[in-house]
C-alpha cells in the first residue's frame, strides 16, 4: 500500500477544495489548539490520501515544497472521468491536459489544485 501525502500553505482550504473539485471525502481530521488541520486523511473510495498544513524546514529532509517545478502526479482511477473533469473544471481547477483517449485504452486529464499540485484522473488500472 501507498499512502500519498501531501503539505499544503493552507491545508484546510485544500481539504475544502479537493472535495468540492475532485471528490475526495474527509475521513479524519486532527486539528491543533487553534481549530487548523495538523493532519487530515482524505478518501477517493477504499485510498488515502494525507494532507498537513506548513511544516519546519528540514522536517523529513525537506523545504518548501514548491509544487509547480514537482515532477510528481497523483494518479486517481475513476469510473467517469467526463464527469470528473467537468467536476473540476466547475471547481476551477488548472486543466494542464484536456480529457483524452490514450493508445493503452486509458480516458484521462490531468490538473492541478489552488497550490500547484499536479494530480491525473482516468481510467487505466494497471
Amino acid at each position: 500500500m501507498i499512502i500519498p501525502a501531501m503539505c499544503y500553505q493552507d491545508p484546510d482550504a485544500a481539504v475544502a477544495w479537493l472535495a468540492e473539485a475532485f471528490g475526495l471525502t474527509e475521513h479524519d481530521i486532527h486539528r491543533d489548539d487553534r481549530g487548523k488541520i495538523g493532519h487530515a486523511e482524505l478518501r477517493h473510495g477504499a485510498d488515502t490520501v494525507m494532507v498537513s498544513g506548513p511544516r519546519d524546514p528540514g522536517w523529513l529532509g525537506g523545504g518548501t515544497a514548491n509544487p509547480l517545478a514537482s515532477p510528481i502526479s497523483l494518479y486517481l482511477v475513476v469510473d467517469d472521468p467526463q464527469t470528473h473533469f467537468e467536476r473540476a473544471k466547475a471547481a476551477g481547477a488548472t486543466i494542464v491536459r484536456d480529457l483524452e483517449h490514450l493508445d493503452y485504452g486509458s480516458h484521462e486529464y490531468s490538473a492541478r489544485d489552488p497550490e500547484g499540485n499536479l494530480w491525473s484522473f482516468g481510467t487505466y488500472r494497471p
